[in-house]
């Protein structure tokens, strides 16, 4: 009977123990970010096809009010340059703010903002590693928010962004949700039919 309670309430816990970013990824949000592509519902590391990816996704948090403006970055942390492991910038987008709609419990935030990076779906090549893991992160915007000088290359390039510096530089608080989904390596890759 303990071990039904003890267990009980382990399971009870669990969302507030849930993994928004993958294991060894910092910083890490302890709040899980609500991501839709269409209706298909991101819970963190859950593995989807490259076409179910290609517009941007709605987002939202089911389990706070916000208000304000709000920063959102999508990094492919298993990307390559020049055969070298590297980040890949897949959005930065700024100026989320609260929609007043919902979208199966989740209050919605949209942005007009295209930049400073626009948005552009997972393509993992084929070949090594097997999935891509993209993180997205959600901070609180500061006034008067600009790329700090020291990172505009690698949000232009998308290349090799450091987002534990950018945070620093950038005077961003921690995220204050996160979430993240991998897509397997190939799956953009084109199949020859007979």
């Amino acid at each position: 009977m303990k071990f039904t309670a003890a267990l009980s309430s382990l399971l009870l816990a669990a969302p507030a123990f849930a993994q928004t970013t993958p294991p060894g990824f910092t910083p890490v949000a302890n709040q899980i970010l609500d991501i839709y592509y269409g209706t298909q519902y991101i819970t963190p590391g859950l593995v989807v096809k490259k076409s179910v990816t290609q517009k941007a996704p709605v987002i939202g948090v089911a389990n706070g009010t916000l208000t304000g403006k709000y920063l959102l970055a999508m990094i492919d942390i298993d990307g390559s340059q020049g055969g070298k492991t590297t980040t890949v910038l897949h959005a930065l987008l700024q100026d989320y703010t609260p929609s007043g709609t919902t979208q199966n419990g989740t209050a919605v935030l949209t942005t007009k903002a295209t930049g400073p990076s626009s948005y552009f779906g997972p393509a993992p090549p084929a070949g090594q590693p097997p999935t891509h893991r993209y993180v997205f992160l959600l901070h609180e915007q500061p006034a008067n928010f600009a790329v700090p000088a020291a990172h505009k290359q690698a949000v232009s390039s998308r290349f090799a962004i450091d987002w534990p510096k950018f945070i620093t530089d950038a005077g961003l608080s921690a995220p204050l949700y996160g979430n993240y989904l991998q897509v397997k390596s190939g799956d953009n890759t084109k199949r020859w039919v007979a």
